[in-house]
């Protein structure tokens, strides 16, 4: 994603509860810069692939820190201060 649409993106984007991906996807086509930049969406109807490797200690490396709205889509993982 072009880094010059992140503020215009989460412009119309502010305060919004997403309900459903088309709403998102419409919202994300309002997004513009003042020199013409435009978004132009599309959504893909696949998984991602799972069962990925990670390394042994990757949890115990990180906190976790869940969303108190949607803990199950929203979280931040941060490394562990030595």
């Amino acid at each position: 994603m072009e880094h010059r649409l992140f503020p215009h993106i989460s412009r119309v984007c502010q305060g919004v509860i997403f309900e459903s991906l088309e709403m998102v996807k419409d919202l994300m086509a309002k997004a513009k810069t003042n020199t013409g930049l435009k978004v132009f969406t599309t959504i893909l109807n696949r998984a991602d692939q799972t069962g990925g490797k990670v390394k042994e200690d990757f949890k115990q490396n990180l906190k976790i820190i869940f969303d108190d709205y949607l803990p199950q889509w929203n979280y931040t993982a941060q490394p562990q201060v030595s």
